[in-house]
């Protein structure tokens, strides 16, 4: 699955992630060693995270990201 992240809120990211790796919150949490109230407050938008954050989501979940420079 593809998905261009631009078109999206960091919150919205979160959570099709997660659907990806069709974990509840709870489980996604424990994944990346953060809680379900964290995961919950990421995908409400009622929490930031950081990129750190993200980039462990990732690689946990095997998820390429990309940058690409547009002209």
């Amino acid at each position: 699955m593809k998905l261009k992240a631009n078109d999206y809120k960091p919150n919205e990211i979160v959570k099709i992630i997660r659907e990806w790796t069709e974990l509840n919150q709870k489980n996604f949490g424990k994944s990346i060693n953060k809680s379900y109230g964290s995961i919950k407050k990421y995908e409400q938008g009622e929490r930031n995270f950081s990129f750190e954050t993200f980039m462990t989501i990732c690689k946990v979940h095997n998820i390429k990201v990309t940058l690409e420079k547009e002209k």
